[in-house]
């Protein structure tokens, strides 16, 4: 059996033909990003390759000195004869499959994904090849995703009902990603929208990308004695019980996230609703993926690894694990699930 493209080392996934690292966990000299949450996007290497609509926001990401190359979608650059494109993941703004070239063998590195379309970033783009690296974050029978307008409506019915009872709504979403496109989804009508910091600083970035999202304030906006009844507040889930969060004392709680969809996921966070929409693939997502980009060989990593190549084998596909440093930490703080 020929090597690999992509074989696993302790600083990250690695390219031997091409000598370039793809999402790093550790300092290396070329790392290519699929995308700038920071299980993916590490700060250290000496030279970033990325899409050119996540630059900046992976400069953002990174310290100020970090030297960031960025390609277009589509467009192709050649490295010690290894041809490198990007392709829209579908995931936040920026996120790109990585596509691999050499000697006629294609390579695809899905990076996170997901096929919902979003108005806050590039959608999905199916892209053929022979060998696939796809994340199983959420690679359970069990994750499977209603409509996303099924669950804005649920979202913006529950602020309603807050508004009504004369109650602020906390809505916990990871920072990056997770809180644009739920910005994006909320019926601006209901009451004002507020902003934590961390969410503000990437809601400009994604602005200043020319995203359209519905107006919105940053907490410090409302002096001491502000009434928040009738607003909503997005916030990260690590605002939730923090003396940040105490002055929303009478606020219905929520959090927006793929692990909703398991029982007592919403108990253990002490939380009043769990609205399931996740950035990431689901079961059946993963399914057409596999069957559409027409690999023979598949290779699964982050998430639910076993039980996900044991499904594709059964499918006949010749597919493997291969694990990551943050294997079993997909719901970390920086998480984007």
């Amino acid at each position: 059996m020929p090597t690999p493209l992509i074989t696993q080392t302790d600083r990250g996934l690695y390219c031997a033909a091409g000598d370039f690292f793809i999402d790093p966990w550790r300092p290396v000299q070329r790392a290519v990003i699929s995308h700038a949450h920071s299980d993916h996007a590490r700060i250290g290497s000496d030279r970033y390759l990325c899409s050119s609509p996540g630059r900046e926001i992976l400069r953002s990401r990174l310290d100020g000195t970090a030297t960031i190359d960025a390609l277009p979608y589509g467009e192709v650059i050649e490295h010690n004869g290894v041809r490198i494109s990007f392709h829209p993941a579908g995931h936040i703004l920026g996120s790109s499959q990585i596509r691999l070239e050499r000697h006629g063998e294609v390579w695809v590195i899905t990076g996170d994904y997901k096929l919902d379309r979003d108005p806050t970033c590039a959608h999905f783009e199916m892209v053929r090849c022979h060998s696939l690296l796809t994340e199983s974050t959420f690679g359970l029978p069990v994750y499977r995703w209603a409509s996303t307008s099924e669950i804005f409506a649920e979202i913006n019915s529950w602020w309603r009902a807050n508004r009504d009872a004369g109650k602020a709504s906390l809505l916990f979403g990871y920072a990056l990603g997770k809180a644009q496109r739920l910005l994006s989804g909320l019926d601006p009508t209901i009451g004002p929208i507020y902003l934590h910091g961390s969410v503000e600083r990437m809601t400009n970035e994604y602005r200043n990308a020319g995203i359209e999202l519905p107006p919105t304030q940053h907490v410090s906006a409302g002096p001491t004695g502000t009434r928040w009844a009738g607003a909503i507040i997005l916030a990260p889930p690590s605002a939730h019980n923090s003396p940040w969060s105490r002055r929303f004392s009478d606020a219905g709680t929520a959090m927006a996230s793929g692990w909703m969809r398991v029982r007592g996921a919403r108990r253990r966070r002490a939380i009043d609703r769990g609205f399931v929409l996740s950035d990431h693939v689901d079961w059946s997502g993963l399914h057409t993926v596999v069957k559409e980009c027409g690999a023979t060989q598949v290779w699964v990593t982050h998430g639910f690894v076993a039980p996900l190549v044991r499904r594709f084998q059964e499918m006949g596909l010749d597919a493997h694990g291969m694990t990551t440093a943050y294997e079993g930490e997909v719901d970390e703080p920086e998480g984007e699930a």
